[in-house]
């Protein structure tokens, strides 16, 4: 999409968060790559590590770089509550012009930055570093694309084909978070909302260097299913449609079994063939109350005011004087 307004200015400062689910193999090497590209852009910068319930040593490893490195902050939160729930929590706890986002698993390269930096500089609101060839397994990248395929039904098909978590935004869009209370989130749909000025530029995808990734089909299919219940409307048109068809399938049956008595003079065999029509009408309207549910479940959990996160305990941050005597 085209670029909004004016272009970016080079100087722009960065606050770069970063999710983190055992992420303690990867931690140090991340950092030590992150700090020696935004070092060199000569930005002023600060990294921001959200421990998203890590079941290893991900919390320890944090706090001990916050202490090295007074640029980094560290978010503890209270348990488990997704990537995109922390990365709400790193945003909103963001104090810089430009937001990056990357994932802890050193998949997608720091040094991949700054051509994100350049096309955001170029007046783009937000810009999505898309992996040139993903490097992950068959299911996985069958489960991307169903997830990007269900994004396009809230968002647009040219936003969710350029979606990845390496993104770099505008501190501009943030009051399209501030606002949002319930549980069930996806940063990208909140992008949407904010602006239309989207852009990505190709990036390497690289092998994961340590474990294997925290995605199983099973959150996959659960994110995906929170996208199309959540933030569009596509399940229940199709709901609709179905009882429409089905309708209109019910009317066919009946002027099939009345004309073939007015015709032959015989009615149609009767309990194989009832209890086939009242099967299919049955799964037909279950299947439309299973959707109508998950959208009054969501109601619920809105209503309930029950929050995306809770932080356990953060990183002390420095002032600028006490980061020098550091």
């Amino acid at each position: 999409m085209k670029p909004r307004g004016i272009a970016g200015r080079a100087s722009e400062s960065i606050s770069v968060v970063v999710p983190v689910y055992n992420g303690a193999a990867t931690l140090p090497a991340l950092i030590d790559r992150l700090r020696a590209v935004l070092g060199q852009l000569a930005r002023p910068y600060e990294i921001v590590l959200i421990n998203d319930g890590s079941r290893d040593t991900s919390w320890a490893t944090i706090e001990s770089l916050a202490v090295r490195y007074p640029e980094i902050t560290g978010i503890d939160l209270m348990r488990n509550y997704g990537q995109h729930n922390a990365l709400l929590c790193g945003i909103k706890r963001s104090r810089y012009e430009v937001i990056v986002t990357l994932d802890d698993d050193l998949q997608q390269p720091p040094e991949e930055i700054p051509r994100l930096l350049t096309m955001l500089d170029e007046g783009f609101d937000v810009v999505y570093g898309t992996p040139k060839q993903e490097q992950h397994g068959l299911l996985r990248n069958l489960s991307s694309r169903v997830t990007k395929a269900a994004l396009g039904t809230a968002t647009s098909a040219s936003v969710a084909s350029m979606v990845s978590a390496f993104r770099a935004f505008r501190a501009s869009v943030k009051p399209a978070f501030e606002m949002h209370r319930s549980p069930l989130l996806s940063i990208d749909v909140l992008l949407t909302w904010a602006t239309t000025s989207f852009a990505s530029v190709p990036v390497r995808h690289e092998p994961r260097r340590a474990g294997v990734s925290n995605y199983r089909i099973r959150s996959l299919v659960r994110h995906t299913m929170n996208m199309m219940t959540g933030y569009s409307l596509l399940p229940l048109q199709l709901a609709t449609m179905i009882g429409f068809l089905f309708t209109l399938f019910g009317i066919l049956v009946l002027v099939f079994v009345v004309g073939r008595y007015l015709i032959v003079g015989e009615t149609v065999a009767g309990f194989p063939f009832l209890a086939s029509i009242i099967a299919i009408f049955s799964g037909a309207q279950l299947f439309a109350l299973g959707i109508i549910g998950e959208y009054l479940g969501r109601m619920h959990l809105r209503m309930m005011e029950r929050p995306p996160y809770i932080v356990r305990a953060a990183t002390y941050v420095r002032t600028a004087a006490q980061s020098e005597q550091a």
